[in-house]
């Protein structure tokens, strides 16, 4: 059974495609940043990770 972390860790492994980077970027005072990984939060994460783990264990 997977516990709770080893959710987090996963959902923190999945990569975005350095295209589409830019897409989930932000400013801050020190520059501008952009997520190589997929951060929580974002509108389609949920599925992209679901999809993931349907592949690990299929």
């Amino acid at each position: 059974m997977l516990s709770m972390l080893d959710g987090f860790l996963g959902y923190n492994q999945i990569e975005v495609s350095p295209e589409d980077q830019f897409k989930i970027a932000f400013t801050t005072p020190w520059g501008m940043f952009a997520y190589s990984r997929m951060p929580f939060g974002l509108t389609n994460a949920g599925a992209t990770f679901q999809r993931a783990m349907d592949l690990v264990f299929k």
